[in-house]
């Protein structure tokens, strides 16, 4: 008899695929964002998805309204300013068909006025300089074998109690997981 708390290998192989296909979609966000591809944004979210940028932000709601955010003439301004996202390696709470993700984001800007500097085999540059540093959950759903984002919320790290709050929540649900923990890879 099977010990209950072993998983199968097919159901470690769904893991497994769910996880890098959710790792994926996450890695996806900042070449999407630093191309204004708004078609790949639409594609990525659910009809009814929501985008929280928390407080002094605005945000969005619906694919339409999401899509268009980077297609505003501020976002194609600071990505001709040299703007780049930096995401962290994603936290993934999965429960099924949903997900929640929760990461960091660095938004790093080209530093125009800074001092220019040589780096031997790779020229010259003024540097970068972090604009902003962000953490987001993101609450996924899997529709058709594809994963989609219901909702996105990121909130700048900021010494505030709240960013903090939704890092611990995360960790929180990676601890409470429906499936068993730890599980040993034995057949």
């Amino acid at each position: 008899m099977a010990d209950e708390n072993q998983l199968t290998t097919e159901q470690r192989l769904r893991i497994i695929e769910a996880k890098l296909a959710i790792y994926e979609l996450i890695a996806a966000h900042p070449p999407s964002a630093d191309s204004g591809l708004a078609e790949y944004t639409a594609s990525v979210y659910m009809e009814d998805g929501v985008f929280n940028r928390g407080e002094g932000l605005d945000g969005a709601k619906g694919v339409d309204a999401i899509a268009a955010f980077i297609l505003r003439p501020a976002h194609e301004e600071a990505i001709n300013s040299g703007l780049a996202h930096f995401t962290g390696l994603p936290l993934i709470d999965l429960r099924g068909d949903k997900a929640i993700v929760t990461s960091y984001l660095q938004l790093l800007q080209l530093d125009k006025q800074g001092e220019p500097r040589e780096m031997a085999n790779h020229g010259t540059s003024t540097g970068y300089r972090i604009h902003r540093v962000v953490i987001n959950r993101w609450e996924l759903e899997c529709h058709d074998g594809r994963w989609k984002i219901r909702s996105r919320t990121l909130l700048p790290v900021d010494g505030s109690p709240a960013p903090r709050q939704l890092l611990a929540r995360g960790l929180s649900d990676v601890l409470n997981a429906t499936y068993p923990k730890p599980f040993t890879i034995t057949e």
